[in-house]
């Protein structure tokens, strides 16, 4: 998957949730990233938050540290 459309799905994932009560606001954004994207998505994603890279919503870089990153060969 391209950089671009990460970061669109994960804004789009935050749009949504940002409907939502603010307590389960982080939670829900990590909650669906850990569930539905697939370990080397997830993988790519979490190497670009920490490369800084631009576009991401605050409500996805808020609930990065919550998703997990996948074990290597995954």
């Amino acid at each position: 998957m391209k950089p671009e459309r990460i970061i669109h799905e994960a804004n789009q994932i935050a749009l949504f949730m940002e409907t939502m009560p603010e307590d389960e606001r982080v939670a829900g954004v990590a909650g669906h990233i850990n569930d539905y994207w697939e370990p080397r998505i997830r993988r790519k994603f979490l190497d670009m938050i920490e490369r800084g890279d631009p576009g991401f919503r605050p409500l996805v870089l808020e609930a990065a540290p919550k998703i997990r990153r996948p074990a290597p060969g995954a």
